[in-house]
């Protein structure tokens, strides 16, 4: 008919493609972003290949090339190869070489595959047959479909992050075989077709408007969830010394429901902003920079982009849907390392997210005592030290050989983003044979003109190590602002507006005593 769609389908290239330019980001559903990280924009010419571009906040950036022959006019076009979570309205459709002006008169987002459930659905009032196990032998029934007793998947919403994934749920099936109602199915229905339009992947279904006729290799780009990728670090110590051998992984996770086969893998990192469920702003993604492997070359490549990190896998990746895959993206050894103890006796956990104002007046706050010494442990981020790369947010584990060769876990934490030339310092747990003890021996308030308040603390330290070592006895003086010590037994740092540390060395099998005394006015 006259003025009506040309309706054609078209296979699509199953890899896809990413991007890689400087520009704005500020849109809708971080529309123009999906631009700037899908592709570099030359003079009308999207540059990069195909690719997909990963954030750890559970979303990707997808593009794909598709192989189009309109006409001139408008032609309905399916496009079967999208993820079942897609944000349709993130979709950007575009001819890389600026020849053809497509325009998306109309899409539509179909995830509603075809199941055994939905298709039973089709054959509501009919009857089919169905196959029945008897006797070892098999049997085919006729059944009158009811009621197939099939639920409609609710389709993904991306302002909720509900995603269905395939078709699944249902109801109670109705079958009538004879003159018997059957609220289950009497066996395997055989289905006679597939039924009117039925899908079997997702598809996006356009009216595309072309100003020119001819065959037209497009590019697509959109948004899915499903997709994210986080760090992880494996330090080894040997037998004796500090040295450590790090080894990072990037561990993919694709729930997205579709499988990517030798994708091209870039990783973004930096605070991204994208809206959340319920349109709150919140950040992802990592920083994350690769170090070059002893023999293989580079696996991870790091550009400056925007103002976050664009790092590129060397090597192709597959990823199948509902699969975890781990990639090893940096190695160095012999990284200097230091580890060391902190006496934290006020640490009790009693008063947190008390303010100033509630703990000034409290006489019972600072009369408890924590005994634990906890054990940390530093590395410098730098070149010089065999790193100098960014690394990602992610979990330090930490291993010390034994005697005997075998590895021997010691401890795990988090780090945050760090940049090159930081400290890595993290908590790895609580020494074995050191104990505090942190005592107030005096305590008195000044409510009458103006306000006062003294304290005087005695601390313990005792080292039943058969050699000596140093504890930094941090103590957090948050009566008030205004404070002075007044008495001292030992030297201190001040470490910022209300707290100091008192570095000690402890003899083996001996103790340290630090006493001192707390003035503050307000």
């Amino acid at each position: 008919m006259a003025g009506e769609p040309e309706t054609r389908n078209f296979p699509v290239r199953s890899r896809v493609g990413v991007v890689n330019q400087k520009t704005g980001y500020m849109m809708k559903k971080l529309l123009l972003f999906v631009m700037a990280v899908s592709g570099a924009w030359c003079g009308g010419v999207w540059a990069d290949e195909e690719g997909l571009t990963i954030y750890n906040q559970d979303f990707a950036v997808v593009s794909a090339r598709i192989p189009l022959d309109l006409k001139e006019g408008a032609n309905a076009v399916t496009y079967s190869d999208a993820t079942f979570r897609l944000e349709p309205d993130s979709v950007i459709l575009r001819d890389p070489t600026g020849r053809s002006k497509l325009q998306i008169l109309e899409q539509s987002y179909r995830a509603d595959p075809v199941t055994e459930a939905k298709l039973l659905s089709l054959f509501e009032g009919k009857t089919i047959n169905f196959l029945v196990r008897r006797d070892n032998k098999d049997e085919v029934i006729a059944g009158k479909v009811i009621r197939s007793g099939y639920v409609p998947p609710t389709p993904y919403n991306p302002h909720t992050g509900y995603a269905p994934g395939p078709a699944a749920g249902s109801g109670q099936p109705i079958i009538q075989v004879g003159n018997e109602m059957r609220f289950n199915l009497p066996g395997q229905p055989l289905f006679p077709s597939l039924g009117e339009d039925t899908i079997l992947k997702p598809a996006l279904n356009w009216v595309l408007q072309s100003d020119r006729k001819g065959k037209v290799e497009a590019q697509i780009f959109y948004l899915t969830g499903g997709l994210d990728w986080s760090a992880s670090y494996n330090l080894v110590m040997p037998e004796k010394g500090e040295t450590i051998d790090l080894t990072g992984w990037v561990t993919f996770h694709n729930r997205s429901g579709k499988t990517f086969t030798n994708a091209k893998v870039k990783l973004m990192a930096g605070d991204v902003q994208k809206l959340a469920p319920g349109g709150r702003a919140q950040y992802a993604a990592a920083k994350m920079r690769a170090m070059e492997m002893a023999d293989s070359g580079p696996q991870v490549t790091e550009k400056s982009f925007d103002e976050f990190k664009l790092y590129s896998l060397a090597r192709p990746v597959t990823l199948r849907d509902q699969e975890m895959k781990q990639v090893e993206f940096v190695r160095a050894m012999n990284v200097k390392s230091t580890s060391f103890f902190v006496y934290n006796g006020a640490d009790t956990g009693a008063y947190q997210g008390w303010s100033r104002e509630m703990i000034r007046n409290n006489a019972d706050y600072g009369a408890q005592s924590n005994t634990k010494v906890n054990v940390y442990r530093e590395f410098e981020n730098s070149e010089k030290n065999g790193l100098g790369i960014a690394l990602p947010k992610g979990t330090l584990r930490f291993y010390r050989r034994d005697s005997d060769g075998r590895l021997e876990f010691t401890g795990e934490n988090e780090i945050d983003h760090t940049p090159r030339n930081e400290k890595v310092k993290v908590f790895v747990g609580n020494a074995f044979d050191l104990v505090g003890e942190r005592k107030r021996t005096t305590f008195r308030i000044n409510a009458t003109g103006n306000d006062t308040a003294d304290e005087t603390f005695e601390i313990k330290v005792r080292n039943r190590k058969k050699e000596a070592v140093e504890v930094r006895i941090v103590e957090r003086l948050y009566r008030w602002t205004n404070w002075e010590i007044k008495q001292k037994s030992d030297e201190f740092s001040k470490l910022n507006s209300d707290t100091v540390e008192f570095r000690v060395k402890i003899p083996a099998d001996g103790e340290k005593v630090v006493t001192y005394s707390v003035h503050y006015w307000w």
